[in-house]
């Protein structure tokens, strides 16, 4: 049976899971130095970053390239250039600042750095040298204190980087952020995607939120937290927190023998309007896997006298079904149509707890009456979760899918607020807004990008419900183990490429009965 044991306010106060927002951090920093002296914080981050650099080199004869910055992420660049240098690794330093704009901490390691073994590079050098002469390059050329887009020789350098790391699979190390990834929503600050591309990114103080959606999964590389050894007390909550298996660890419990059918919960899936008959059909499969103890189908269009594949689903049509006495998961297939927009408001009215997804979210779009139905339900005591990608979440708040995703975040926020309800803003780190807490996913790979796999997670997120949990719990487990299992099949060696959405369902009932 599955519980709603409340998992993301059970840990301490500083969680692995944690993530904060760039203003969160600078004022962490701002306390944390009135108890430290000048510069400690600067070379506690110099030397978890060189030891996190010794442990990425292939040999003790490596050779390193450091990009520092004029900035106190430049400040801590040269921290790490300095004691690297102490430990007798050849180090080649691009230094982009001056000392008038350094901070105080920044000038002391600069002059350490200035007096070590450490080798002085033009920007020129760097591009007319193969970057196969280095093991490893460290980018400390921009922090979170990057407020507008990179231009000029600095960009050069950057494009220039990322095309010869492809080439000759140089590992990258950014320093607490990568150069021109923004910190609160994991975007660049132009189109032309200017940031220099990582494979490890150790992140100080706290862990961002940038670093886990949008293109900071594609940017970060794997993520490394260090603390810098700063009390517990000094941090705030949480602006967010990070999905990952443990999160989840206090959410479900064993199933009892003295259990049947009715135990786990119906779950209702209506859509299937005439050419759109397969969505339900990977909903309701998904439903069935998850462990709802019975799944309907209730078509739009015409039904089908059953499924071949699994007979255990139940078909008929939409308007004959029960809405009252089961999760409803409306949407898959369902299309646009006068008629649907009359099964929809059915939905929204009848049914006390509610998935609303894909032609769903197209019809509240459309229909004002509708957003002010679902809304009420949260006053009704009516539980509701909403399934938008960024097309369909840009339609909802009358905006374009580019805007929704400049701060992913905020975007699910504002529906949740507008629509009184749990939200999953689908795509690269899924975002769960729910009241005022956010959650990020960690897991899944572009295996997910084809057509079907919404309508798979929509029928997850019905048989979670079915099964007790609330909303956010709900969506929250769904979204992970629908990433999980996409990552599942890819570490067996099968895609990512050419997966479809039908093969994920098993595999996300091994995830769910693993945790």
């Amino acid at each position: 049976m599955l519980t709603s044991a409340t998992f993301a306010n059970s840990v301490p106060q500083i969680s692995s899971t944690a993530l904060f927002q760039a203003k969160q951090l600078r004022e962490i920093e701002i306390d944390a130095k009135k108890f430290l002296p000048v510069g400690a914080l600067m070379r506690a981050a110099g030397l978890a970053a060189s030891r996190l650099a010794t442990h990425l080199l292939p040999n003790t004869d490596s050779r390193i390239l450091i990009l520092a910055g004029a900035g106190d992420n430049g400040g801590d660049a040269l921290e790490v250039a300095y004691l690297l240098a102490a430990e007798g690794i050849e180090i080649n330093l691009l230094w982009l600042g001056k000392e008038d704009q350094h901070s105080a901490e920044a000038r002391q390691s600069l002059q350490r750095a200035q007096h070590s073994t450490a080798i002085w590079l033009s920007q020129q050098q760097i591009e007319d040298m193969p970057l196969s002469h280095w093991d490893l390059i460290i980018d400390g050329l921009f922090g979170i204190g990057l407020n507008r887009a990179i231009a000029g020789n600095i960009a050069t350098l950057i494009f220039h980087l990322n095309q010869q790391t492809k080439i000759h699979a140089v590992p990258v190390l950014a320093l607490d952020i990568p150069s021109g990834l923004v910190s609160d929503t994991g975007q660049a600050f132009d189109e032309q995607h200017c940031i220099l591309r990582a494979d490890h990114t150790i992140s100080f103080i706290g862990n961002k939120i940038g670093l886990h959606t949008a293109m900071g999964k594609d940017y970060a590389g794997e993520i490394h937290v260090d603390y810098l050894g700063i009390e517990p007390s000094v941090f705030p909550s949480p602006h967010a927190h990070l999905l990952v298996e443990k999160s989840f660890h206090h959410s479900l419990s064993k199933r009892q023998h003295d259990s049947h059918k009715g135990t786990f919960g119906d779950v209702l899936i209506v859509g299937g309007s005439a050419g759109m008959a397969g969505a339900p059909l990977l909903a309701g499969r998904a439903a069935l896997y998850c462990g709802a103890g019975r799944v309907h189908l209730g078509y739009a269009g015409d039904a089908p006298m059953f499924d071949p594949v699994h007979p255990e689903l139940m078909c008929r049509m939409a308007q004959d079904s029960d809405f009252i006495h089961a999760v409803v998961v409306i949407g898959p297939g369902l299309g646009t149509s006068a008629e649907v927009k009359t099964l929809l408001q059915r939905a929204i009215q009848e049914a006390p707890t509610l998935v609303l997804d894909a032609d769903a979210l197209n019809l509240l779009a459309m229909h004002e009456d509708l957003q002010a139905l679902v809304s009420l339900r949260s006053q009704q005591k009516r539980k509701t979760i909403l399934t938008p990608h960024p097309l369909e979440a840009a339609r909802l708040l009358k905006s374009d899918a580019k805007i929704i995703q400049t701060d992913r975040c905020h975007a699910a926020q504002q529906i949740a607020q507008t629509m009184q309800a749990c939200v999953i803003l689908k795509g690269t780190g899924s975002i769960i807004a729910h009241h005022d807490q956010l959650w990020i996913n960690s897991s899944g790979n572009p295996s997910l990008a084809t057509a079907g796999t919404g309508d798979v997670l929509s029928g997850v997120c019905g048989a979670l419900l079915a099964q007790g949990l609330n909303p956010e719990h709900a969506a929250c487990l769904a979204v992970y183990l629908h990433g999980k299992a996409a990552d599942d099949i890819v570490a067996d060696g099968t895609g990512p490429i050419g997966l479809s959405a039908s093969e994920f369902i098993p595999a996300i009932r091994q995830a769910l009965n693993r945790i």
